[in-house]
Formats: structure tokens, sequence, C-alpha cells
């Protein structure tokens, strides 16, 4: 797994599939994601290396290379999990995630897609809702953005100015609306209110993270937007 240090106190994990990241400050950690099934033996030997405790695991949606070892890393550690109230049922196995709508130029790169193990159920033990703040770098807001997932959710830290955007935005070569959504205008409103954030850095499921001024850059991606 390769681990990338962003800023002072985040890293970015890079398992075998998806991405992931690391809030570690004094002694206690947040992940955020966790990859597809079978990454867990890595991140927690990552924490072990840091000598850290976990003390959450927040999943940004129900796919599998979001969740994918949330209840191995749950297991492992004692931390609990949490997870929107709208995807949680899908987290925990109690229904088949929705498929997305796709479009036409979306089919073959979603038919490309390599297999992945699906991910085991794992327990919910707190739902998020919009408005939520949770204890860790100085008060972490969750922001409920439907449209990918009808529960995902981004993570703000103002604070710091960080934003974790989930699959709701994509940095893959560009910036750009994240791809295979159950709604797509939904999906848009909700670039656009993540955009008007003021975010120094921007931290997606899939791509490289953007470090400084990244609020700039997602509203003139966002200009171009349109349902």
């Amino acid at each position: 797994m390769d681990v990338v240090p962003l800023v002072p106190n985040l890293y970015l994990l890079r398992p075998e599939f998806g991405q992931a990241y690391l809030w570690h400050e004094g002694g206690s950690a947040t992940l955020i994601d966790t990859g597809i099934a079978g990454s867990g033996s890595a991140i927690t030997g990552l924490l072990a290396e840091l000598g850290t405790e976990l003390n959450r695991i927040i999943l940004t949606h129900g796919h599998e290379d979001h969740v994918g070892s949330a209840a191995e890393i749950r297991a492992a550690t004692g931390a609990p999990v949490l997870a929107h109230g709208a995807d949680a049922p899908v987290v925990r196995g109690e229904r088949k995630r929705a498929d997305p709508v796709l479009l036409d130029w979306e089919r073959p790169l979603f038919d490309s897609i390599p297999n992945v193990p699906p991910p085991p159920p794992c327990p919910v033990d707190e739902e998020l809702a919009e408005g939520d703040l949770l204890d860790f770098a100085g008060g972490a807001r969750v922001l409920s953005i439907p449209g990918h997932t009808e529960g995902s959710i981004a993570i703000y830290l103002p604070r710091n100015r960080i934003l974790f955007t989930g699959d709701t935005i994509a940095n893959v070569s560009q910036v750009m609306l994240g791809t295979f959504n159950v709604d797509r205008a939904r999906t848009i409103e909700s670039f656009h209110r993540l955009a008007e954030l003021d975010t120094e850095v921007a931290c997606f499921g899939h791509g490289e993270a953007i470090i400084g001024n990244a609020g700039a850059e997602l509203r003139a991606v966002g200009a171009q937007l349109t349902t």
C-alpha cells in the first residue's frame, strides 16, 4: 500500500484498489474510507507503525472500493463505523446498492473496472446526517451530498480548510464530476455546494488531492457544469 503524506496530520492511502485517508493527531486517528476487501491488514499495519489508536472509521458512501475493508478494520481495532443513514443498510448488507444511471460515454469505462471482492457486511455503529459534528481536527462537519449515492457524504474540516469529497468530485487527469451516479442532476447540485466552501486542500475518492487554493479550482469546474 502506498502511503502519501499530504499536509501535517493527513495521509493519502492507496491500497490495491481505491483510496482512503488517515487523519493522525495526538496519538489518535480517523480513517476515511477503507479501500476494497483485503486492504485491512495494510491499514492496521500502518496504524501500528504510527503507534496510534483508531478512533473511528467514516465511510463516504456504500460502494465496494470505499467500504470493502470496514468490517475487517473494525474487528481488528474496535473502532466504530460511521456512515450516512441512507447508505447504512448497504454497508450492513441489508440492501443491494442502487445501480448507477450511466451516460453513454461512461458505459465502456464502467465495464472496464476490474472485478473486486464483494464487501463483507459491516455493522454501522453511528448513522450520520447533515450537520453532524465529529470530534477530530478541531471539529469535522458532515455534509449530506446525495447524487452519487443517496447516502453520500463529504467531510469538511473548517479549521484546516480540508475537504473530503468522496466520489462526488474526482481528479483523474482533471477535476471533474464523479462518474457512475444514481442521479446526475443531484450530484451536480452537490458539486456546486462543495465548491462554495472555503477549501485549501481537497481530497477525492479517485485521483490526486489538490494542495493549495482548491476551492477556486472546484468553482471554476463547477461553473461549467449544468444538468
